[in-house]
């Protein structure tokens, strides 16, 4: 039998009590058991900074949903805080899991559940009131705290602010695209003219720059079991590094803010046009590729 709107939230409310119980636990080890930490545009990460960025769910005016707060740092982890760590990011995962069963059964329950979920707990609920704040970001709740694998000789922290996602879209999706907008407006009647213009069939390119994010180099004190030496991901919350005596490996201090410009050079193997072939959805063309030299035997 089909869950009911009541059991979909009934679920999702045990989830979040989960999660919530499970970063009280988390925050109640680290402040009996606080060994080296360092964050990013934070003098002193203590107990409270750790408190705030674990528990930062909230939209803020204007903010996009497709973008997290990031609260960069690394965190010096016994044994029990590791396990706690873990516990969390199984309630998150859980939680996520509820959610998505939610979007796929029953969509138009997602706002409800982002403006009564704060309510159930009154630590969360006064934030909320004494901030103005006013709905949950289901991402900001769900997402893992990462975590080193081993113990680490030393990090590498970079910001990579150069990202983008590239979707291959044909000329008929970027017509429908183009025409979502006022299809008489001068620069939108440039912009189909010029579609109309090119071969129905040819590839074109949706791309979307994806925003600054804080890369992790970690290299391991000894070999995993793959053999692999170190490993690296990317970060928005504290790195959790196994450590048997409460010190952090080596790592660099890095800018407090990404570069405005982008610092890789370009890739010579580009396969995009510089310029956007239709900038008012961000539609590229591919460069036309030189024609193979012929390989036949001169007469």
């Amino acid at each position: 039998m089909a869950q009911t709107q009541y059991q979909l939230l009934a679920a999702l409310e045990r989830h979040f009590d989960e999660v919530i119980q499970k970063t009280e636990a988390l925050l109640s080890r680290y402040e009996a058991h606080q060994g080296a930490a360092w964050a990013l545009n934070e003098p002193t990460p203590n107990v409270d900074w750790l408190r705030r960025a674990l528990f930062d769910f909230w939209y803020l005016d204007g903010q996009d949903g497709r973008v997290t707060r990031t609260y960069v740092g690394l965190i010096a982890a016994d044994q029990g805080l590791l396990e706690a760590v873990g516990a969390l990011n199984q309630a998150k995962s859980s939680f996520s899991e509820q959610i998505g069963l939610i979007q796929a059964k029953d969509p138009g329950l997602i706002p409800e559940v982002k403006s009564i979920l704060p309510f159930r707990h009154p630590a969360l609920h006064n934030h909320l009131r004494g901030s103005g704040l006013a709905r949950l970001h289901l991402k900001q709740c769900w997402r893992h705290l990462p975590v080193a694998d081993a113990e680490l000789s030393r990090v590498r922290l970079a910001w990579y602010s150069s990202g983008r996602s590239i979707k291959r879209v044909s000329v008929p999706e970027a017509e429908q695209m183009l025409q979502k907008y006022d299809s008489e407006a001068p620069h939108i009647q440039i912009q189909l003219r010029k579609l109309a213009g090119i071969p129905s069939l040819e590839p074109l390119a949706k791309v979307q720059k994806q925003a600054p994010l804080m890369r992790a180099n970690l290299f391991f004190r000894e070999p995993l079991a793959d053999g692999r030496m170190r490993r690296a991901m990317n970060v928005a919350l504290p790195v959790f590094i196994p450590s048997t005596d409460g010190s952090l490996p080596d790592y660099n201090q890095v800018a407090p803010f990404p570069p405005e410009k982008r610092t890789r050079a370009k890739r010579s193997d580009e396969r995009l046009e510089e310029e956007p072939f239709l900038p008012s959805v961000h539609i590229y063309r591919y460069r036309s590729q030189p024609e193979p030299e012929s390989t036949a035997p001169s007469a």
